[in-house]
């Protein structure tokens, strides 16, 4: 009996802080260490491909999908996840979560096919979007005024752009140290710490549960968004723009995303408001998160590729050059609330996309000799500049998303998250293939075929240029190079332009930061939730209508001794005296 009570009292006190004190910084804590997780195995594996290729011999297809299933399976559900946490509860979303990725880790961990390894990758997409948006949406009830909100959503913010860049230093460390599979064991000694956290500390939180789950909905968004992240992926790994594998995809993903919005505008119950994106508000935060996360993503993939290929550093040597990225990202993300009140939301996405652009055309000096001193300058510029409008686009989406929609808007920008990135290899991909490949064309010495292997990537490059030998490799080989760093200038150029076109799209956004006084919050204080019940929004006592006169009513005679006794407080006076006595307005 005194461990029952003792285990409720310190979810009670766990949890008292959705509203106020110091511990609603704890369930921030856990929140955020449910991002790391994600985030970091959205890009651990990169580093390990070479070893997973020499050990499991996957096909050109399957090791194609053994990276790109995780990304994928979480994208195409995190609308139908977010909403059915917005319905039966995120916090039971969050743990279901973090189960799944647990025992998707530890059989990636050890398989031993490249099928195991895919569908494990594929359990994880289940599991991470499960995860994502419960994290954003959970935040956004626990923080109800906007500028605390502000900072937790600076420290969200900086804990995704950490696991993105320490993934690949991580994941280089494991795999020189130990075997491949060691990536995915890194979750295990975190779920063992987060999920009974999670259980103990963490609010329960719903939104709207009138009517019934449109689960047919749900399905529709998931396939429509994956048909077009699929298709979008097809075109980043070179595939024909109008060839039949990337084309279909992509159209029968957009029809199923138009046939998902007539549905919910018809619904009324719909799972996602899509009346939403007519808040202008809204709609350029969703379209900064896309033209900000294509930068980012299409310049890290590039950049790497630079320092491992054409500086000749290591995985770790690289992971490392990254990291005044990440650094400034997190600077970024702890300033970012005070920021944001001093010069409001517009500015602050405006001139965060215009420090970025200068980052990029800072690094167009790069060339085929090492320059330290430049690359940070222009990593920590980039950093700090991606990170101030992920930032200020995030919350301005939040904030004006209702409460109760919480988990679908919080789906949304993680769909647009992941839709930004994908497009960033598409695109960015393909402008530095076009730039690339013309060069090694004609090659003195090279024989045609030879070359035309060679266009295909600056890695095939270098192995065309071994096999070949003497002057004719030498000659190869430096012609990739500097094809290689001609076409990261076009490319550099052409995100430098999309990054300046997101800061006019910025201009969109509220001037100034709005923050009224959260409705959840009276004269007293906010009242502590304990964990495992809903924090639901606060409404307002109804007011009662007047109570309709009666014959009773016309008749009683009126008292005027008592009516002055009841003024001066010596004898209440009767309602019905009080209402007849007044200005004929009936009391409430």
């Amino acid at each position: 009996m005194s461990g029952t009570t003792a285990m409720t009292r310190l979810r009670a006190a766990g949890t008292a802080g959705t509203g106020a004190g110091a511990n609603r910084w704890v369930v921030l804590v856990v929140l955020c260490v449910s991002l790391l997780l994600v985030a970091l195995d959205a890009t651990v594996l990169h580093v390990a491909v070479p070893a997973v290729t020499a050990d499991l011999a996957p096909s050109g297809v399957e090791l194609l999908w053994i990276v790109d299933a995780y990304p994928l399976v979480c994208a195409s559900l995190l609308i139908l996840f977010g909403t059915l946490g917005d319905r039966v509860g995120r916090r039971k979303v969050l743990l279901l979560g973090y189960g799944l990725f647990g025992i998707a880790s530890a059989i990636a961990a050890f398989a031993g096919s490249p099928e195991v390894l895919i569908g494990a990758r594929a359990l994880l997409g289940i599991g991470g979007a499960m995860v994502m948006p419960a994290t954003l949406s959970i935040l956004r009830d626990v923080f109800p005024d906007r500028r605390e909100r502000a900072m937790a959503i600076g420290v969200w913010s900086a804990v995704a752009a950490v696991g993105a860049a320490v993934g690949p230093v991580l994941g280089g460390f494991m795999v020189e140290h130990f075997w491949w599979g060691s990536v995915f064991l890194i979750n295990i000694p975190l779920l063992a710490v987060i999920l009974p956290l999670g259980r103990l500390l963490l609010p329960e939180s719903k939104g709207s549960a009138d009517g019934p789950w449109d689960v047919l909905g749900a399905l529709t968004a998931a396939a429509g968004v994956l048909g077009v992240v699929f298709g979008v992926k097809r075109l980043g790994a070179d595939e024909a723009p109008f060839g039949p594998a990337t084309l279909a995809p992509l159209c029968i993903g957009a029809a199923l995303l138009v046939l998902f919005v007539r549905r919910q505008r018809r619904r009324a119950q719909p799972l996602i408001d899509v009346t939403m994106f007519a808040r202008p508000a809204f709609s350029t935060s969703v379209g900064c998160i896309v033209l900000a996360m294509l930068a980012l993503v299409g310049l890290e993939l590039i950049a790497v590729q630079y320092l491992q290929l054409v500086l000749g550093l290591s995985p770790l040597a690289t992971g490392l050059r990254l990291l005044p990225l990440t650094f400034a990202a997190m600077a970024a993300g702890a300033t970012g609330s005070f920021t944001l009140r001093r010069i409001g939301p517009r500015r602050m996405v405006a001139w965060g996309f215009t420090l970025t652009a200068a980052a990029v055309l800072l690094l167009i000096l790069m060339g085929l000799h090492d320059r330290p001193a430049l690359l940070t300058t222009g990593f920590v510029m980039l950093g700090f500049g991606l990170q101030t409008t992920l930032f200020g686009a995030y919350e301005s989406m939040l904030s004006e998303s209702p409460a109760d929609q919480a988990g679908g808007a919080a789906a949304i920008g993680e769909t647009s998250y992941q839709l930004g990135a994908g497009m960033g290899i598409a695109l960015l991909g393909s402008v530095m293939n076009a730039s690339y490949a013309p060069r090694l064309a004609s090659v003195k010495g090279v024989p045609a075929p030879a070359g035309k292997a060679a266009a295909n990537s600056l890695g095939e490059a270098y192995q065309v240029a071994h096999r070949l030998g003497g002057p004719a490799g030498a000659a190869l080989r430096r012609a990739a190079r500097d094809s290689y760093v001609h076409g990261l200038h076009v490319t550099l150029l052409v995100s430098a332009g999309l990054l300046l076109l997101g800061a006019l799209a910025a201009l969109k956004l509220p001037r100034v930061m709005d923050c009224p006084a959260p409705a959840s919050e009276s004269a007293s204080g906010p009242e502590p939730v304990a964990a495992g019940e809903p924090v639901r929004p606060h409404k307002p006592p109804e007011k009662r209508p007047p109570r309709p006169r009666t014959p009773a009513d016309v008749h009683e005679p009126v008292d005027v001794a008592r009516l002055r006794e009841g003024a001066r407080g010596a004898v209440p006076a009767s309602r019905g005296s009080v209402e007849r006595a007044g200005s004929g307005r009936t009391a409430h």
